[in-house]
């Protein structure tokens, strides 16, 4: 069955490694940042609260998962789970922030950075583009898994899923006749001049 392939794993390692890194830093970014005086607010490392956990953390969380079960390989349809579920985790690490703000969730801080610029960078590394390079990562590793069975089949001589043909075999004896195809039956050609009936051979009207 096409679910019960393996993935090309040397196509998965370099996915599934970045996947892990990138999940690692946007979870670490808002507990650690304050360290190099670049990430969100308070200034005071390894602040937890709500939000964080809900932005940071969770989508971080199964980017990680994610880019583990991608980097292991085996199974095309465990890859593509593993890739689905590093593609809602980037996702979120997208578009949290606005849509959690509809249950009070607002952030997890205002960026450290004095210059609008320096700002802008922290946003982007830590959730919008850094979901963005996850989607992309996590739907690259899906199509290599989703599609490997169409070349496996191709490279092996198997017809794709849905595709099998049948045939009924033929028959032959008394009940030959179930498999004339449809359509007018030939008449015998008529004997040449001066032939004799055979006996036993029925009389032709024709004759």
């Amino acid at each position: 069955m096409a679910g019960t392939r393996r993935a090309p794993r040397a196509r998965s390692i370099t996915a599934g490694m970045l996947l892990v890194v990138l999940g690692l830093w946007g979870g670490s970014l808002p507990f650690a940042g304050p360290y190099l005086d670049f990430g969100f607010a308070p200034d005071d490392p390894w602040v937890f609260d709500t939000g964080r956990l809900q932005l940071s953390i969770a989508p971080a969380a199964a980017t990680v998962l994610g880019g583990l079960v991608v980097l292991a390989g085996g199974r095309r349809a465990v890859v593509a789970a593993g890739a689905a579920l590093a593609v809602l985790g980037g996702a979120w690490f997208t578009v949290g922030g606005p849509v959690a703000a509809l249950w009070d969730v607002h952030g997890v801080g205002d960026p450290l950075g004095a210059q609008e610029g320096r700002r802008v960078a922290e946003q982007l590394s830590g959730f919008t583009a850094l979901g963005v390079v996850i989607v992309f990562l996590g739907a690259l590793a899906l199509g290599r898994a989703t599609g490997a069975g169409a070349r496996e089949a191709e490279a092996s001589g198997e017809p794709p899923e849905g595709d099998h043909k049948t045939t009924q075999p033929l028959v032959y004896g008394r009940y030959a006749r179930q498999n004339t195809p449809p359509g007018p039956v030939p008449r015998p050609a008529p004997p040449f001049p001066g032939d004799r009936p055979v006996a036993g051979e029925r009389g032709r009207p024709d004759l």
